[in-house]
């Protein structure tokens, strides 16, 4: 039976080969820069940024789930975003992907979160599929915005490798030269 739980940072090298894992399938074998220090930071640092699941069995981890929380300013409430759902290849088929979506549903509702989103790259036919099978629905005219690297600095009007030596702005902190607060 697979149990699904928290991670812990004991979990952190398990994790880091999920994410190659499936960098792998998802074509980009080389694009992960994330470490084990890195995760253990983000993770189970001072201010985590995101929180992981473990799917497990008595003979070890089957996959994983990392989420964060995003804001909808429409529905003037959090959500949860997934950003990587994995499976190793020998549990897909037994449950396991799915068992791991219902729980962060549960967390969701439990959170009191508006929505429950995450993207798939549109050549996964098999997980698109699954996906429509438990009720999501594509976000038609919609497509993912990213920036990062030279294009990131630059729009920030930074130096490469130049960063803030002030605290960056949070919750608490006021936002100087932002516009009213």
């Amino acid at each position: 039976m697979t149990h699904i739980r928290s991670a812990t940072a004991a979990d952190v090298g398990t994790i880091l080969r999920f994410v190659r894992e499936l960098a792998a399938f998802e074509r980009e074998p080389d694009a992960v820069e994330a470490t084990e220090p890195m995760l253990t930071a983000a993770l189970f640092g001072e201010r985590p940024a995101a929180e992981a699941l473990i799917a497990e069995t008595a003979d070890g981890p089957l996959g994983f789930a990392l989420f964060f929380h995003n804001f909808s300013t429409w529905t003037g409430r959090r959500g949860l975003y997934l950003e990587d759902l994995y499976v190793t290849p020998e549990a897909r088929g037994q449950g396991v992907g799915g068992a791991l979506l219902a729980h962060l549903a549960g967390v969701a509702l439990d959170r009191g979160c508006a929505r429950f989103e995450w993207s798939v790259l549109d050549w996964n036919a098999d997980a698109i599929a699954f996906y429509r099978k438990v009720g999501a629905v594509g976000m038609e005219g919609w497509t993912i915005q990213r920036m990062s690297g030279e294009a990131l600095v630059r729009l920030a009007g930074r130096q490469k490798g130049h960063r803030r030596t002030e605290p960056v702005p949070s919750d608490t902190t006021p936002r100087r030269g932002l516009g009213p607060n």
